[in-house]
Protein backbone atom coordinates (compact mmCIF):
# COMPACT_ATOMS: atom_id res chain seq x y z
CA UNK A 1 0.00 0.00 0.00
CA UNK A 2 1.57 3.27 -0.88
CA UNK A 3 1.86 6.76 1.12
CA UNK A 4 -0.95 7.84 -1.35
CA UNK A 5 -3.63 4.92 -1.22
CA UNK A 6 -6.43 6.59 0.48
CA UNK A 7 -6.36 3.92 3.65
CA UNK A 8 -3.13 5.36 4.47
CA UNK A 9 -3.77 8.92 5.72
CA UNK A 10 -0.98 11.26 6.61
CA UNK A 11 -0.93 12.63 10.37
CA UNK A 12 2.40 14.19 10.86
CA UNK A 13 3.54 17.60 9.94
CA UNK A 14 6.20 16.01 7.53
CA UNK A 15 3.70 14.58 5.60
CA UNK A 16 5.04 11.03 6.83
CA UNK A 17 2.37 8.96 7.46
CA UNK A 18 1.72 7.15 11.33
CA UNK A 19 -1.11 5.40 10.82
CA UNK A 20 -2.38 3.34 8.39
CA UNK A 21 -6.38 2.24 7.81
CA UNK A 22 -6.93 -1.46 7.55
CA UNK A 23 -10.14 -2.87 6.49
CA UNK A 24 -12.27 -4.67 9.37
CA UNK A 25 -13.82 -8.10 8.13
CA UNK A 26 -16.37 -10.44 9.32
CA UNK A 27 -16.52 -13.94 9.86
CA UNK A 28 -19.23 -15.58 11.26
CA UNK A 29 -19.75 -19.90 11.34
CA UNK A 30 -23.12 -20.87 10.58
CA UNK A 31 -25.54 -20.58 13.71
CA UNK A 32 -22.69 -20.07 15.95
CA UNK A 33 -19.56 -17.77 16.67
CA UNK A 34 -18.88 -14.78 14.97
CA UNK A 35 -15.25 -12.47 15.14
CA UNK A 36 -14.13 -9.53 13.47
CA UNK A 37 -10.26 -8.57 12.41
CA UNK A 38 -8.52 -5.99 10.89
CA UNK A 39 -4.59 -5.88 10.01
CA UNK A 40 -3.66 -9.24 11.62
CA UNK A 41 -3.66 -12.53 10.57
CA UNK A 42 -6.67 -14.91 12.30
CA UNK A 43 -6.62 -18.81 12.29
CA UNK A 44 -8.85 -21.06 12.49
CA UNK A 45 -9.01 -24.13 13.47
CA UNK A 46 -9.75 -27.04 16.47
CA UNK A 47 -7.07 -26.59 18.39
CA UNK A 48 -7.25 -23.50 21.73
CA UNK A 49 -4.82 -20.94 20.06
CA UNK A 50 -7.05 -20.32 17.12
CA UNK A 51 -8.70 -17.03 16.74
CA UNK A 52 -11.64 -18.73 15.89
CA UNK A 53 -11.82 -22.45 17.72
CA UNK A 54 -14.20 -24.98 15.54
CA UNK A 55 -14.94 -27.87 17.81
CA UNK A 56 -15.76 -30.51 14.89
CA UNK A 57 -14.25 -33.57 14.16
CA UNK A 58 -13.16 -32.71 10.59
CA UNK A 59 -11.69 -29.87 11.16
CA UNK A 60 -7.79 -29.92 11.46
CA UNK A 61 -5.81 -28.64 14.41
CA UNK A 62 -5.14 -25.08 12.25
CA UNK A 63 -7.46 -25.13 9.13
CA UNK A 64 -6.90 -22.14 7.21
CA UNK A 65 -5.75 -18.27 8.21
CA UNK A 66 -6.96 -15.04 6.64
CA UNK A 67 -4.46 -12.18 6.14
CA UNK A 68 -5.34 -8.78 5.28
CA UNK A 69 -2.66 -7.47 2.93
CA UNK A 70 -2.65 -4.01 0.73
CA UNK A 71 -4.44 -5.95 -2.04
CA UNK A 72 -6.90 -8.02 -0.45
CA UNK A 73 -7.84 -10.27 1.85
CA UNK A 74 -5.78 -12.95 1.19
CA UNK A 75 -7.18 -17.16 2.81
CA UNK A 76 -4.78 -19.87 2.40
CA UNK A 77 -5.44 -23.26 3.61
CA UNK A 78 -2.87 -24.39 6.27
CA UNK A 79 -2.34 -28.42 4.73
CA UNK A 80 -5.66 -29.62 5.96
CA UNK A 81 -7.33 -32.41 6.25
CA UNK A 82 -10.66 -32.12 4.50
CA UNK A 83 -9.65 -28.88 2.65
CA UNK A 84 -10.53 -25.70 2.86
CA UNK A 85 -13.69 -24.42 0.43
CA UNK A 86 -14.50 -21.14 -1.06
CA UNK A 87 -17.88 -20.57 -2.96
CA UNK A 88 -17.66 -24.51 -3.63
CA UNK A 89 -14.26 -24.38 -5.03
CA UNK A 90 -11.36 -25.96 -3.47
CA UNK A 91 -8.39 -23.28 -2.54
CA UNK A 92 -5.14 -23.23 -1.22
CA UNK A 93 -4.69 -19.82 -1.40
CA UNK A 94 -6.58 -16.98 -2.99
CA UNK A 95 -7.87 -13.36 -2.83
CA UNK A 96 -11.52 -13.17 -1.27
CA UNK A 97 -14.35 -11.60 -2.82
CA UNK A 98 -16.06 -8.60 -0.50
CA UNK A 99 -18.60 -11.57 0.36
CA UNK A 100 -17.72 -15.22 0.13
CA UNK A 101 -19.02 -18.72 1.52
CA UNK A 102 -16.09 -20.82 3.15
CA UNK A 103 -16.46 -24.19 4.08
CA UNK A 104 -14.08 -25.99 6.47
CA UNK A 105 -14.20 -29.69 6.81
CA UNK A 106 -18.65 -29.75 7.24
CA UNK A 107 -18.43 -26.32 9.33
CA UNK A 108 -19.69 -23.44 6.63
CA UNK A 109 -18.95 -19.85 7.79
CA UNK A 110 -19.41 -16.41 6.44
CA UNK A 111 -16.57 -14.03 4.98
CA UNK A 112 -17.52 -10.37 4.72
CA UNK A 113 -15.47 -7.53 4.09
CA UNK A 114 -17.54 -4.21 5.86
CA UNK A 115 -15.66 -1.25 4.55
CA UNK A 116 -15.05 -0.14 8.16
CA UNK A 117 -11.65 1.14 8.43
CA UNK A 118 -9.60 0.78 11.77
CA UNK A 119 -6.09 2.86 12.92
CA UNK A 120 -3.04 1.06 13.34
CA UNK A 121 0.07 2.84 13.80
CA UNK A 122 3.39 3.11 11.60
CA UNK A 123 7.17 3.76 13.26
CA UNK A 124 8.50 7.65 12.76
CA UNK A 125 11.53 5.95 11.49
CA UNK A 126 12.80 4.61 8.20
CA UNK A 127 15.14 2.08 9.58
CA UNK A 128 15.57 -0.55 12.62
CA UNK A 129 18.96 -1.38 13.52
CA UNK A 130 20.54 -2.16 9.59
CA UNK A 131 16.68 -2.47 8.43
CA UNK A 132 15.64 0.44 6.17
CA UNK A 133 12.01 0.55 4.73
CA UNK A 134 9.51 3.44 4.08
CA UNK A 135 6.76 1.85 3.35
CA UNK A 136 3.49 1.17 5.49
CA UNK A 137 4.72 -2.50 5.79
CA UNK A 138 7.84 -2.25 7.33
CA UNK A 139 7.03 0.91 9.22
CA UNK A 140 4.16 -1.17 10.82
CA UNK A 141 7.11 -3.66 11.54
CA UNK A 142 9.06 -1.33 12.93
CA UNK A 143 6.67 -0.14 15.05
CA UNK A 144 5.89 -3.72 16.64
CA UNK A 145 9.33 -4.39 17.00
CA UNK A 146 10.01 -1.58 18.62
CA UNK A 147 7.45 -2.14 21.56
CA UNK A 148 8.52 -5.69 21.66
CA UNK A 149 12.47 -5.78 22.08
CA UNK A 150 12.64 -4.30 25.70
CA UNK A 151 10.02 -6.62 26.50
CA UNK A 152 11.87 -10.49 27.41
CA UNK A 153 9.42 -11.79 24.80
CA UNK A 154 10.35 -14.88 22.53
CA UNK A 155 9.99 -13.63 18.81
CA UNK A 156 9.56 -15.71 15.76
CA UNK A 157 10.33 -13.96 12.87
CA UNK A 158 8.30 -15.82 9.69
CA UNK A 159 9.11 -14.53 5.84
CA UNK A 160 10.60 -15.94 2.93
CA UNK A 161 14.70 -16.43 2.17
CA UNK A 162 16.20 -12.36 1.80
CA UNK A 163 13.92 -10.72 3.61
CA UNK A 164 16.31 -9.58 6.53
CA UNK A 165 15.31 -11.95 9.48
CA UNK A 166 18.41 -11.96 10.70
CA UNK A 167 19.06 -8.23 10.59
CA UNK A 168 15.78 -7.63 12.74
CA UNK A 169 16.61 -10.42 15.13
CA UNK A 170 20.17 -8.27 15.85
CA UNK A 171 17.81 -4.95 15.86
CA UNK A 172 15.78 -6.34 18.70
CA UNK A 173 18.63 -7.37 20.32
CA UNK A 174 20.42 -4.05 20.13
CA UNK A 175 17.26 -2.28 21.73
CA UNK A 176 16.55 -4.78 24.46
CA UNK A 177 18.05 -4.16 28.05
CA UNK A 178 20.40 -7.13 26.23
CA UNK A 179 22.23 -5.25 24.22
CA UNK A 180 25.92 -5.25 25.97
CA UNK A 181 25.67 -8.97 26.01
CA UNK A 182 26.63 -11.31 23.28
CA UNK A 183 24.01 -12.17 20.49
CA UNK A 184 24.62 -15.42 18.76
CA UNK A 185 23.94 -16.75 15.80
CA UNK A 186 22.67 -20.53 15.44
CA UNK A 187 21.88 -21.63 11.77
CA UNK A 188 19.74 -25.27 12.35
CA UNK A 189 20.34 -25.30 8.18
CA UNK A 190 24.04 -25.19 8.40
CA UNK A 191 24.53 -27.57 10.95
CA UNK A 192 24.31 -31.57 10.34
CA UNK A 193 21.47 -33.12 12.18
CA UNK A 194 24.26 -35.40 14.09
CA UNK A 195 25.87 -32.28 15.91
CA UNK A 196 22.77 -30.12 15.97
CA UNK A 197 22.29 -31.02 19.88
CA UNK A 198 26.17 -30.87 20.99
CA UNK A 199 25.81 -27.02 18.83
CA UNK A 200 23.18 -26.13 20.75
CA UNK A 201 23.48 -27.73 24.25
CA UNK A 202 27.38 -28.23 24.47
CA UNK A 203 29.14 -31.64 25.37
CA UNK A 204 31.37 -32.94 27.69
CA UNK A 205 34.61 -34.59 26.96
CA UNK A 206 34.57 -38.76 25.61
CA UNK A 207 30.73 -38.14 25.36
CA UNK A 208 30.99 -39.28 21.68
CA UNK A 209 33.50 -40.24 19.02
CA UNK A 210 35.57 -36.45 18.54
CA UNK A 211 35.08 -35.42 21.28
CA UNK A 212 38.15 -34.71 22.84
CA UNK A 213 37.20 -31.99 25.06
CA UNK A 214 34.19 -30.19 27.13
CA UNK A 215 32.77 -27.28 24.97
CA UNK A 216 29.83 -25.25 25.82
CA UNK A 217 27.09 -25.11 23.52
CA UNK A 218 25.55 -21.66 21.72
CA UNK A 219 22.91 -21.13 24.75
CA UNK A 220 25.77 -20.95 27.49
CA UNK A 221 27.27 -18.61 24.62
CA UNK A 222 24.49 -16.32 24.67
CA UNK A 223 23.99 -16.10 28.42
CA UNK A 224 22.55 -12.83 29.14
CA UNK A 225 22.70 -11.79 25.30
CA UNK A 226 20.09 -13.19 22.96
CA UNK A 227 20.26 -16.46 20.92
CA UNK A 228 18.85 -16.03 17.25
CA UNK A 229 18.10 -19.77 15.85
CA UNK A 230 17.74 -19.18 11.95
CA UNK A 231 15.69 -22.03 9.80
CA UNK A 232 14.40 -23.07 12.77
CA UNK A 233 12.06 -25.51 10.65
CA UNK A 234 14.66 -27.47 9.80
CA UNK A 235 15.11 -28.50 13.22
CA UNK A 236 15.01 -32.62 13.80
CA UNK A 237 11.59 -33.79 15.29
CA UNK A 238 13.95 -35.72 17.90
CA UNK A 239 15.87 -32.77 19.19
CA UNK A 240 12.50 -30.34 19.17
CA UNK A 241 11.57 -31.47 23.06
CA UNK A 242 15.04 -30.89 24.58
CA UNK A 243 14.70 -27.37 23.04
CA UNK A 244 11.19 -27.14 24.21
CA UNK A 245 12.51 -28.18 27.82
CA UNK A 246 15.52 -25.16 27.86
CA UNK A 247 13.04 -22.68 26.62
CA UNK A 248 10.49 -23.66 29.64
CA UNK A 249 13.22 -24.57 32.42
CA UNK A 250 15.90 -22.15 31.31
CA UNK A 251 18.51 -24.54 31.91
CA UNK A 252 20.75 -26.49 29.59
CA UNK A 253 22.21 -29.89 30.03
CA UNK A 254 25.22 -31.01 28.19
CA UNK A 255 25.83 -33.80 25.70
CA UNK A 256 27.57 -36.89 28.08
CA UNK A 257 27.17 -34.56 31.52
CA UNK A 258 25.21 -34.79 34.51
CA UNK A 259 25.18 -31.23 36.06
CA UNK A 260 22.27 -28.59 34.55
CA UNK A 261 23.72 -25.34 33.89
CA UNK A 262 21.48 -22.72 34.49
CA UNK A 263 20.84 -19.68 31.50
CA UNK A 264 19.44 -16.61 30.96
CA UNK A 265 18.79 -16.11 27.39
CA UNK A 266 16.40 -14.75 24.95
CA UNK A 267 15.61 -16.59 21.97
CA UNK A 268 14.27 -15.10 18.27
CA UNK A 269 13.95 -17.42 16.04
CA UNK A 270 13.16 -17.42 12.21
CA UNK A 271 11.80 -19.70 9.14
CA UNK A 272 10.62 -19.44 5.75
CA UNK A 273 8.62 -22.24 6.24
CA UNK A 274 5.01 -21.87 7.70
CA UNK A 275 5.44 -24.05 11.10
CA UNK A 276 1.60 -24.11 11.33
CA UNK A 277 1.41 -26.45 8.20
CA UNK A 278 4.34 -28.33 9.78
CA UNK A 279 2.34 -28.87 12.70
CA UNK A 280 -0.61 -30.07 10.68
CA UNK A 281 1.95 -32.44 9.09
CA UNK A 282 3.17 -33.80 12.64
CA UNK A 283 6.71 -32.50 11.45
CA UNK A 284 6.67 -29.58 13.84
CA UNK A 285 5.63 -29.86 17.62
CA UNK A 286 2.69 -27.88 18.32
CA UNK A 287 4.45 -27.40 22.01
CA UNK A 288 7.37 -25.95 21.04
CA UNK A 289 5.68 -23.69 18.05
CA UNK A 290 3.61 -22.39 20.90
CA UNK A 291 6.55 -21.75 23.18
CA UNK A 292 8.66 -19.93 19.89
CA UNK A 293 5.72 -17.98 19.27
CA UNK A 294 4.79 -15.76 22.02
CA UNK A 295 5.41 -12.74 19.70
CA UNK A 296 5.10 -14.25 15.61
CA UNK A 297 6.14 -11.49 13.30
CA UNK A 298 5.29 -11.69 9.39
CA UNK A 299 8.18 -10.37 7.45
CA UNK A 300 7.05 -9.11 4.31
CA UNK A 301 8.77 -9.72 1.11
CA UNK A 302 10.47 -7.09 -1.34
CA UNK A 303 7.18 -7.20 -3.42
CA UNK A 304 4.90 -5.96 -0.91
CA UNK A 305 6.91 -3.23 -0.02
CA UNK A 306 6.19 -0.57 -2.53
CA UNK A 307 8.56 2.56 -2.55
CA UNK A 308 11.33 1.03 -0.72
CA UNK A 309 13.41 -0.22 -3.82
CA UNK A 310 14.29 3.22 -4.73
CA UNK A 311 15.39 3.52 -0.84
CA UNK A 312 17.73 0.31 -0.65
CA UNK A 313 19.29 0.71 -4.20
CA UNK A 314 20.47 4.30 -3.16
CA UNK A 315 21.86 2.49 0.07
CA UNK A 316 23.71 -0.58 -1.60
CA UNK A 317 24.88 1.80 -4.13
CA UNK A 318 26.35 4.18 -0.91
CA UNK A 319 27.44 0.92 0.63
CA UNK A 320 29.70 -0.22 -2.73
CA UNK A 321 31.18 2.89 -3.08
CA UNK A 322 32.11 2.96 0.25
CA UNK A 323 29.65 5.76 1.71
CA UNK A 324 31.16 8.43 -0.70
CA UNK A 325 28.44 10.39 -1.14
CA UNK A 326 29.23 12.66 -3.76
CA UNK A 327 30.01 9.17 -5.96
CA UNK A 328 26.65 7.84 -4.90
CA UNK A 329 24.63 11.00 -5.72
CA UNK A 330 25.94 10.94 -9.22
CA UNK A 331 25.86 7.07 -9.49
CA UNK A 332 21.87 7.68 -8.55
CA UNK A 333 21.44 10.57 -10.94
CA UNK A 334 23.00 8.32 -14.01
CA UNK A 335 19.51 5.47 -13.67
CA UNK A 336 17.60 5.86 -16.35
CA UNK A 337 13.74 6.25 -15.92
CA UNK A 338 13.96 2.89 -17.84
CA UNK A 339 16.09 1.15 -15.85
CA UNK A 340 14.13 2.44 -12.91
CA UNK A 341 10.88 1.05 -13.97
CA UNK A 342 12.62 -2.29 -14.39
CA UNK A 343 14.20 -2.15 -10.50
CA UNK A 344 10.61 -1.03 -9.35
CA UNK A 345 8.58 -3.44 -11.45
CA UNK A 346 10.74 -7.05 -10.81
CA UNK A 347 8.76 -9.12 -8.36
CA UNK A 348 12.64 -9.65 -6.66
CA UNK A 349 11.81 -13.77 -5.28
CA UNK A 350 15.42 -13.47 -3.56
CA UNK A 351 14.03 -10.41 -2.02
CA UNK A 352 16.58 -7.64 -0.45
CA UNK A 353 19.05 -10.20 -0.52
CA UNK A 354 18.70 -10.50 -3.82
CA UNK A 355 18.30 -6.67 -4.64
CA UNK A 356 21.91 -6.19 -2.99
CA UNK A 357 23.63 -9.14 -4.85
CA UNK A 358 22.46 -7.32 -7.85
CA UNK A 359 23.58 -3.69 -7.37
CA UNK A 360 26.59 -4.77 -6.06
CA UNK A 361 27.36 -7.07 -9.48
CA UNK A 362 26.18 -4.60 -11.42
CA UNK A 363 28.63 -1.48 -9.81
CA UNK A 364 31.26 -4.05 -9.81
CA UNK A 365 31.11 -4.98 -13.15
CA UNK A 366 30.04 -1.63 -15.01
CA UNK A 367 30.49 0.94 -12.36
CA UNK A 368 26.87 2.22 -12.47
CA UNK A 369 23.42 0.46 -11.72
CA UNK A 370 23.37 -0.68 -15.73
CA UNK A 371 19.87 -0.80 -17.44
CA UNK A 372 21.55 -3.51 -19.91
CA UNK A 373 21.90 -5.71 -16.79
CA UNK A 374 18.78 -4.75 -15.11
CA UNK A 375 16.00 -7.34 -14.58
CA UNK A 376 13.45 -6.61 -16.86
CA UNK A 377 9.89 -7.99 -18.52
CA UNK A 378 10.90 -8.26 -22.26
CA UNK A 379 7.83 -8.30 -24.56
CA UNK A 380 8.11 -10.86 -27.16
CA UNK A 381 8.55 -10.30 -30.83
CA UNK A 382 4.97 -12.27 -31.91
CA UNK A 383 3.25 -10.46 -28.89
CA UNK A 384 0.75 -7.60 -29.84
CA UNK A 385 2.22 -4.01 -28.91
CA UNK A 386 1.56 -3.20 -24.83
CA UNK A 387 1.14 -6.27 -24.09
CA UNK A 388 3.43 -8.98 -21.85
CA UNK A 389 3.86 -12.00 -21.56
CA UNK A 390 5.17 -14.32 -21.08
CA UNK A 391 7.91 -13.07 -20.12
CA UNK A 392 11.63 -12.74 -18.47
CA UNK A 393 13.00 -12.02 -15.35
CA UNK A 394 16.51 -12.53 -14.42
CA UNK A 395 16.58 -15.55 -16.59
CA UNK A 396 13.09 -17.55 -15.53
CA UNK A 397 10.21 -17.95 -17.59
CA UNK A 398 6.76 -16.41 -16.33
CA UNK A 399 3.73 -16.66 -17.85
CA UNK A 400 1.49 -13.59 -16.85
CA UNK A 401 -1.74 -15.72 -18.10
CA UNK A 402 -1.50 -17.68 -14.87
CA UNK A 403 -2.61 -16.91 -11.70
CA UNK A 404 -0.14 -15.09 -9.13
CA UNK A 405 0.55 -17.61 -6.57
CA UNK A 406 1.11 -20.34 -9.07
CA UNK A 407 3.43 -17.81 -11.49
CA UNK A 408 5.57 -17.25 -8.20
CA UNK A 409 6.14 -20.53 -6.91
CA UNK A 410 6.90 -21.94 -10.41
CA UNK A 411 9.25 -18.99 -10.63
CA UNK A 412 10.98 -19.78 -7.12
CA UNK A 413 11.25 -23.70 -8.29
CA UNK A 414 13.04 -22.21 -11.13
CA UNK A 415 15.35 -20.50 -9.55
CA UNK A 416 15.88 -23.37 -6.63
CA UNK A 417 16.27 -26.19 -9.07
CA UNK A 418 19.10 -23.67 -11.64
CA UNK A 419 20.95 -23.00 -8.66
CA UNK A 420 21.53 -26.44 -7.15
CA UNK A 421 21.75 -27.55 -10.25
CA UNK A 422 24.44 -25.07 -11.12
CA UNK A 423 26.35 -25.49 -7.54
CA UNK A 424 26.71 -29.51 -8.42
CA UNK A 425 27.70 -29.07 -11.58
CA UNK A 426 30.75 -26.66 -10.57
CA UNK A 427 31.72 -29.12 -8.26
CA UNK A 428 31.33 -32.29 -10.29
CA UNK A 429 28.75 -33.54 -8.92
CA UNK A 430 30.16 -33.52 -5.09
CA UNK A 431 26.68 -33.03 -2.68
CA UNK A 432 29.64 -32.14 0.24
CA UNK A 433 31.53 -29.46 -1.56
CA UNK A 434 28.74 -27.74 -3.35
CA UNK A 435 26.53 -27.80 -0.03
CA UNK A 436 29.55 -26.29 1.52
CA UNK A 437 29.96 -23.64 -1.49
CA UNK A 438 26.16 -23.03 -0.76
CA UNK A 439 26.18 -22.19 2.74
CA UNK A 440 24.14 -25.04 3.25
CA UNK A 441 23.90 -28.40 4.82
CA UNK A 442 24.96 -31.77 3.13
CA UNK A 443 21.75 -33.39 4.42
CA UNK A 444 19.64 -30.05 3.58
CA UNK A 445 21.39 -29.50 0.14
CA UNK A 446 20.31 -33.41 -0.14
CA UNK A 447 16.73 -32.99 0.39
CA UNK A 448 16.89 -30.25 -2.17
CA UNK A 449 17.70 -31.77 -4.69
CA UNK A 450 15.68 -34.91 -3.90
CA UNK A 451 12.42 -32.27 -4.28
CA UNK A 452 13.66 -31.75 -8.01
CA UNK A 453 14.85 -35.30 -8.64
CA UNK A 454 18.14 -35.07 -8.70
CA UNK A 455 19.10 -38.09 -6.41
CA UNK A 456 22.39 -39.08 -8.85
CA UNK A 457 24.64 -37.14 -7.44
CA UNK A 458 28.13 -38.10 -6.05
CA UNK A 459 28.64 -37.70 -1.94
Amino acid sequence: MSVNDPKTRAMSADERPLVRHAERFRLAVAGGATIEGAGTIVRIGSKDGNSLRLQNETVSRYHFEIEPTPLGFVLRDLGSTNGTFVDGYRVRELYLPKRATIKAGEVTLAFEALGEEVPIALSREDRLGDVLGRSPAMRELFDLLERVAPKDLTVLLEGESGTGKERLAEAIHLKSPRAHKRFVVFDCAAVPASLMESELLGHERGAFTGADGRRIGRFEEAHGGTLFIDEIGELPIELQPKLLRVLEKREVRRVGGSQVIPVDVRVVAATNRDLVREVNRNTFREDLYYRLAVVRVRVPPLREREGDVPLLVEHFVRESLDGDEAATKEAIASITEENWQRLTSHPWPGNVRELRNFIERTMAITGGVDADSAPAARRPSNAPEGTVGPATLAGAAIDLARPFIEAREELLSHFEKGYLEAQLARHGGNISRAARAAGLDRMHFKRLLARHQRPDADE
